[in-house]
């Protein structure tokens, strides 16, 4: 069993790097400066599937695996992020004896994309002009 206190200690040391986990000891605030990139949406498959489902009204699980180049768990797991996230909407259902899911962009995620484009191209355009 694990010493008393010792799991205090580990939120305790999160809460310092301000890593803490929600409902867990506090974490620390962040300096003032620019916005921090949207890290949901940063992992390069996460971004993919929004980039897919915004420029399509929906995909069905294979057309995203497809397009995405991901396997079956792969997609699932990211796919599942966003949709905890509720930047996207899954349906599931069957057509005749076979599942069919089926992935929507919500507004959320559709603004959230679309922050995180602004912001990418804001220090895109910073950067050109250090040059």
């Amino acid at each position: 069993m694990a010493e008393p206190g010792r799991t205090q200690k580990r939120r305790s040391r999160r809460a310092e790097r301000g890593r803490a986990r929600p409902g867990t000891a506090r974490a620390l605030p962040r300096a003032s400066g620019p916005p921090e990139i949207d890290r949901l949406i940063h992992e390069r498959l996460r971004l993919a599937i929004l980039s897919a489902l915004a420029v399509n009204a929906s995909l069905t699980f294979n057309e995203l695996k497809t397009l995405v180049r991901a396997t079956d768990g792969n997609l699932s797991v990211h796919a599942r992020k966003l949709e905890q996230a509720r930047y996207v909407e899954c349906e599931k259902r069957f057509e005749g004896r076979v599942p069919r899911t089926e992935f929507r962009i919500t507004e959320l995620g559709r603004r959230a994309l679309l922050r995180y484009l602004d912001h990418m191209e804001a220090l895109i355009s910073a950067m050109r002009e250090r040059r």
